[in-house]
């Protein structure tokens, strides 16, 4: 079992930077593929980034390719999220999600979900 636990999130102006955090618990968390997924009002929820359990792979959408960083410290048993250079699109409830089938693009892929942190980004 696996309990996670989101922060970072908050209100930015366009251009500025945040870093999320998915803390979790669970002896054997490093053992698990992590990925960050997001849903806006009124839309579906969305990969954003995803990183394998050893921190050796890392897949990200084409939105925020370039902007985004996604890493862990599996001695911290954290995942994190650094958002740069973020737009108002980017405005959304960020989740982190564990999966035991390695880092994958689909809400379904993961196992255990987060309760996810607001990111919003003003023009």
């Amino acid at each position: 079992q696996v309990q996670l636990v989101e922060s970072g999130g908050g209100w930015v102006q366009a251009g500025g930077s945040l870093r999320l955090s998915c803390a979790a618990s669970g002896r054997t968390f490093s053992t698990y593929a992590v990925g960050w997924f997001r849903q806006a009002p009124g839309k579906e929820r969305e990969f954003v980034a995803a990183i394998s359990w050893s921190g050796y792979i890392t897949y990200y959408a084409d939105s925020v390719k370039g902007r985004f960083t996604i890493s862990r410290d599996n001695a911290e048993n954290t995942v994190y999220l650094q958002m740069n250079s973020l737009k108002p699109e980017d405005t959304a409830v960020y989740y982190c999600a564990a999966s035991q089938s390695g880092p994958g693009l689909f809400v379904y892929e993961y196992d255990y979900w987060g309760q996810g942190t607001q990111v919003t980004v003003s023009s």
